[in-house]
């Protein structure tokens, strides 16, 4: 015990401490990254550098650091009902007003939403797991024991449990786990930038992808085919934007083989897109909603599964008969969480920050392109609202361009995340960033991008 009283914070963490989506050997050589503090759109780290953070952590510190108010709203739901559980039929009155106000927003931002009741968990993993689970329930009340298969896309993010890392269409999280589960199934990824064909328009992609959708479901058998998931942007995969018509086209294949829509949108929920929802961005109708990081803004874990009135219509008319929904965990609709997701709504409109986000979209697209003018490994500069990317082209498989310019970022001090499906760094600050902050952003990473290229070039020879 004397021995590890000595040692650094640096080396306790690589005695310690087991890191999620890290590479044990980088941490067992290099030691973590410890960061210290945190105010508005900075970080501190434990060298006392101080960094403009343009990820908002994991795309998730939507109101950003240090915001007093959240930290009174829990410590006073903390201090008043440390904790209630939700089984049974209980609840707690931050939780019930925290329901009806997401369900007013949904409705009210998402033109032909009919959305009925919340359910609350931990986590967007989780909520995505949720999602499987009442897919399934729903067609097992319905008498359709066959119709249980899930439509994901290849470079989508939807978590790492079982479940949730079977809808992610990304290898690497698939690689050693033996996922994905049976009944989860991957069609091809959206991007027409990166999967366009030669002389195929943007139009004639979506046609592409959409026909490949409908061959996979004649293929299964429509009457085996539950659900189909998507993100409006796709987030982890690298910022991708649908294509044009996509959405729309979709949703017609969806309606006409009884297909439920699950719209993953724990990244661009709550004024990612420059509106409240993504699913409002883009027109979605759908079935289940699921919701978590910019929820709370993560001052606390917690997230939400928006669920419609054609799914709750089910599960309400044969309630009598089938029982208690067996579903739900210990911290499902913790009322300190949903003190703290009010105190962040309340923050995030009276601070106009989904304004905030659309307005600055397009200043921080400028700020990024501005930076990477002339850079011949850039392929593409794309964002919506406070979500952007930079992609890097013309360098051989497998190799990590993106990585490399994250690193020179993280020298300069600005934290961009290097994506691990496309060759992307990612640019998702929290909404109240400022439009110098953005300035200022743009010059690091730009710095960051010099300093980068011989390697690039070295790369792509």
């Amino acid at each position: 015990m004397n021995e590890r009283a000595n040692l650094s914070l640096s080396q306790m963490d690589q005695m310690s401490l087991f890191h999620p989506v890290s590479s044990i050997h980088d941490q067992q050589k290099n030691g973590p990254l410890i960061y210290t503090s945190a105010q508005g759109v900075e970080v501190t780290r434990d060298t006392g550098q101080t960094m403009l953070d343009m990820g908002a952590g994991l795309w998730c510190v939507n109101v950003g650091y240090g915001r007093s108010e959240l930290v009174q709203a829990g410590a006073d739901a903390m201090q008043k009902l440390s904790f209630q559980h939700f089984f049974g039929g209980a609840a707690a009155e931050p939780t019930i007003r925290l329901a009806d106000r997401l369900l007013g927003l949904f409705r009210d931002t998402v033109p032909g939403s009919d959305m009925a009741r919340v359910f609350f968990g931990n986590s967007g993993s989780d909520a995505n797991d949720t999602a499987v689970k009442l897919v399934t329930y729903y067609n097992n009340l319905r008498g359709k024991p066959e119709k249980k298969k899930i439509i994901s896309r290849k470079g989508s993010y939807h978590g790492l449990t079982l479940a949730s890392g079977s809808l992610t269409g990304i290898e690497g999280y698939h690689k050693a786990f033996d996922l994905p589960m049976k009944g989860i199934l991957h069609t091809s990824c959206p991007h027409y930038f990166a999967f366009g064909q030669d002389g195929e328009s943007e139009a004639a992609f979506t046609d592409r992808v959409i026909a490949e959708i409908e061959d996979m479901i004649a293929r299964e058998g429509g009457d085996t085919v539950a659900a189909f998931i998507a993100e409006p942007i796709m987030g982890t995969g690298g910022v991708l934007l649908p294509p044009e018509g996509y959405f729309a086209r979709l949703q017609e294949v969806l309606d006409r083989h009884d297909i439920l829509l699950i719209a993953d949108e724990v990244i661009t929920g709550f004024g990612r897109t420059g509106q409240w929802f993504g699913s409002g961005t883009y027109g979605l109708r759908p079935d289940i909603v699921s919701l978590a990081k910019g929820l709370t803004s993560a001052y606390f874990p917690m997230s939400a599964s928006i669920i419609s009135n054609r799914m709750w219509d089910v599960f309400a008319g044969a309630s009598e008969q089938s029982g208690a929904v067996m579903h739900g965990f210990t911290y499902s609709g913790h009322p300190v969480g949903a003190a703290i997701a009010l105190a962040n709504l309340d923050v995030m409109e009276r601070e106009n920050m989904v304004e905030n986000s659309a307005r600055l979209g397009p200043v921080l697209l400028d700020a990024l392109r501005d930076a990477t003018q002339g850079n011949a490994h850039v392929g593409d500069v794309r964002g919506v609202g406070l979500m952007a990317a930079v992609e890097f082209a013309g360098f051989p498989a497998g190799t990590a361009p993106h990585k490399i310019v994250a690193k020179h970022a993280l020298e300069t001090g600005v934290l961009t995340r290097a994506l691990p499906f496309m060759p992307v760094t990612s640019f998702s600050p929290p909404l109240c960033v400022t439009e110098a902050e953005i300035a200022e952003a743009g010059r690091r990473y730009a710095k960051a991008l010099a300093a980068a290229t011989p390697e690039l070039e070295a790369l792509a020879s």
